[in-house]
Parts: structure tokens; C-alpha cells; sequence
């Protein structure tokens, strides 16, 4: 005969040692997926890019380039490059500022900066006919 109490006695102990958790937090998924996307680069990547394009990277390109890669990391992609701009001043505003970003970045510190760092070009940044965020 099947012992019904020792039967459902088991299969509540094996369901309850299930991990059966789903992350349903849409910014833990988000963060999770951005974290994915950022292992895929590297900074030797970033320096043949440079490379390419004529630009020796020192550490103060990577400063900038690593704060634009924990900027997307912790709010994805920008809705324009102005945010970045705006951020990217503010943070190196004893240094120069914008001005001093375009030293180290010609073509733009988003639009150039981005690139290096293996990021998307946030929209508005290039196409001079909505200005630009370089």
C-alpha cells in the first residue's frame, strides 16, 4: 500500500529545496544584461581603435573612457548625448571641462569616447543636423 502522508511529505521537501526564483526586476535584468555586453571589451580593443584612428590612449583617455562604461552600466544608454556631455564636463570640470575632453578626444569625448569604450553612440551625438555633443 502507498503511504499518501510520507508520498506528499516528499515531494514538499524536494519542491521547497528547488531554487525556483526568476529575477522579475526589469533593472536587475537590464544590469545584468549590460554587464554581459561590457565583458565582451577589453582595453586592448580600445587602444588598437585609437590606434586607427590616430590617438595614443594615456590614462587620462581611460578615465574618461571607464566613467562612460560605469555611466551605461548603471543607466543604459542615454537618451541623447547631451546627457553624457553634460555629465562628462561636470566630472572633469577642473581639468578644463569640455575643452579639455577635446583634447583628448578630437572627434568628441561622447562620440569618440563611446567608440573606444565599446559602447553604442548615444542618439543626436553625430548627425550635425540636430547639433552635436561632441
Amino acid at each position: 500500500m502507498v503511504d499518501k502522508k510520507s508520498n506528499a511529505d516528499q515531494y514538499r521537501d524536494s519542491i521547497e529545496s528547488m531554487d525556483v526564483s526568476v529575477d522579475t526586476d526589469i533593472d536587475s535584468q537590464s544590469h545584468t544584461q549590460r554587464e554581459q555586453e561590457l565583458q565582451r571589451w577589453d582595453e586592448d580593443q580600445a587602444r588598437r581603435l585609437a590606434s586607427e584612428q590616430g590617438v595614443e590612449l594615456s590614462e587620462d583617455h581611460f578615465k574618461v573612457i571607464h566613467l562612460l562604461r560605469d555611466y551605461y552600466l548603471e543607466n543604459g544608454l542615454p537618451e541623447s548625448g547631451r546627457t553624457l556631455e553634460e555629465m562628462l564636463d561636470n566630472k572633469f570640470s577642473s581639468q578644463g571641462g569640455v575643452k579639455y575632453l577635446h583634447k583628448l578626444f578630437p572627434e568628441g569625448p561622447v562620440t569618440q569616447g563611446t567608440r573606444f569604450a565599446g559602447l553604442p553612440v548615444p542618439a543626436y551625438s553625430e548627425d550635425e543636423g540636430f547639433g552635436t555633443a561632441r
